[in-house]
């Protein structure tokens, strides 16, 4: 697997929704999306792309859409290994609205994921197979609970006999696909449904953020 992300989403409702047939943004509205995201920092153009090639922008670099019914922010700042410690100006950013954080790294099979509901954390999940379950905060979403129930385990490979079991009850980056797709509406590997959103026609402006934090 090779899928990564670094998404934060602010939402009116349903992000898939919001998503589904949006092929266009406005980058003048994107731009002040991204300053609100990086205040006192400065803010240059960067070439644009789409959602499907940026989940996961380099170091330095912020792709952003402002679309209606929703706002995302691509950017590596806001991964942590507790989702939960999203800075207060992006909890404020998104007040009233839906907040979503996905973060996944297939190097190291890490997956963390967040959900905010008008202000209020509902649900934060992240863990690898290096240091386990770094934090698991509500309930699981019903897309997780076959997971968590035994339903998806890493099987041995039959080429390595003294193979350690997989350390996890299932693999992070299975079940960051699914959480990708309930909470966007796509997926980065694997098949897609005819339902998926189109990831690869979602166009986000792209910025070079330079300064201190």
């Amino acid at each position: 697997m090779g899928a990564k992300t670094a998404l934060v989403a602010f939402a009116d409702g349903d992000i898939r929704a919001a998503l589904r047939g949006v092929t266009g943004s406005d980058r003048a509205a994107a731009e002040a999306l991204v300053r609100r995201v990086h205040p006192n920092r400065g803010i240059e153009p960067a070439p644009d792309g789409t959602l499907d090639e940026f989940t996961r922008p380099p170091v330095g670099l912020t792709y952003a859409a402002a679309l209606p019914g929703v706002d995302i922010v691509c950017d590596q700042r806001f991964t942590f290994a507790r989702p939960s410690e999203l800075p207060e100006h992006l909890l404020e950013l998104g007040r009233g609205r839906r907040i979503v954080v996905h973060s996944m790294h297939s190097v190291v099979d890490w997956l963390a994921f967040a959900v905010w509901e008008d202000g209020v954390l509902v649900r934060s999940l992240s863990l690898s197979p290096e240091y386990g379950i770094e934090e698991n905060v509500g309930e699981p979403y019903d897309f997780e609970r076959p997971y968590w129930a035994g339903g998806h385990p890493v099987e041995p490979d039959p080429d390595w006999e003294d193979e350690e079991p997989y350390p996890l009850p299932f693999h992070p980056l299975d079940l960051g696909e699914e959480a990708l797709r309930a909470f966007f509406g796509f997926i980065l590997e694997g098949y897609p449904d005819p339902e998926d959103v189109d990831a690869d026609r979602v166009l986000l402006h792209g910025f070079r953020v330079t300064g201190p934090a």
